[in-house]
């Protein structure tokens, strides 16, 4: 009996590569997840101007909250969406040092913004059930971090994954996904920012 070789399409699974123009389903689902969450924080906000339209005492009542913390922080994490941003355009290109390099990078940052977090908490003289105002600055502030401290271990999977060599051009959805979240992240502190730190400074 004549057995004939496979051909080479039979022999080896095709590698399927994202296609540029389509969005892979986990693209939807994070970005789905990004838009759940993003409403999560606008009723938030929504609440802190609502009651501060309402109260008839000082909002916040010890005055604008001080920024020689918060004003640093900000650019600390906007820098980290900076070097999130080159790990993504570094795994287009294939360049594995560089989409390391970034995500670790991005990792420093976000974990110095937490500290950072913690230092200014350590220092507010109102508590979560102090009033109004303590309870919805803890509760945004503190989901806040929350989202920070996923995004960092999403970020630290990558990176791993990264260190492995499991990214290559057309092949890098994860860290796609990861660098999404982490912008997201920073927007909705930019949000907080103006809504917890300036805008009492304007009225």
């Amino acid at each position: 009996m004549t057995t004939y070789p496979l051909p080479e399409t039979a022999r080896k699974p095709p590698v399927v590569a994202e296609a540029a123009d389509v969005r892979p389903p986990g693209r939807w689902a994070m970005i789905l997840v990004v838009a759940t969450e993003a409403a999560f924080f606008a009723y938030l906000l929504f609440s802190y101007y609502y009651l501060a339209s309402m109260a008839r005492e000082p909002w916040p009542p010890d005055g604008p909250l001080r920024l020689h913390l918060s004003l640093p922080n900000t650019i600390v994490l906007l820098a980290s969406s900076a070097t999130a941003q080159w790990a993504e355009w570094s795994a287009r290109r294939g360049n594995r040092s560089a989409v390391l390099s970034g995500l670790l990078v991005t990792l420093l940052l976000g974990i110095a913004f937490l500290v950072v977090q913690g230092l200014e908490y350590s220092e507010q003289r109102f508590g979560p059930t102090t009033d109004a105002y303590g309870s919805l600055f803890f509760t945004i502030t503190g989901f806040h971090g929350a989202h920070v401290l996923v995004g960092l271990i999403m970020l630290a999977v990558v990176s791993t994954r990264a260190a492995m060599g499991h990214f290559q051009p057309g092949r890098h959805l994860a860290v796609s996904n990861a660098v999404l979240y982490w912008h997201f992240v920073d927007a909705v502190w930019l949000a907080v920012f103006i809504t917890l730190y300036l805008s009492p400074r304007l009225i």
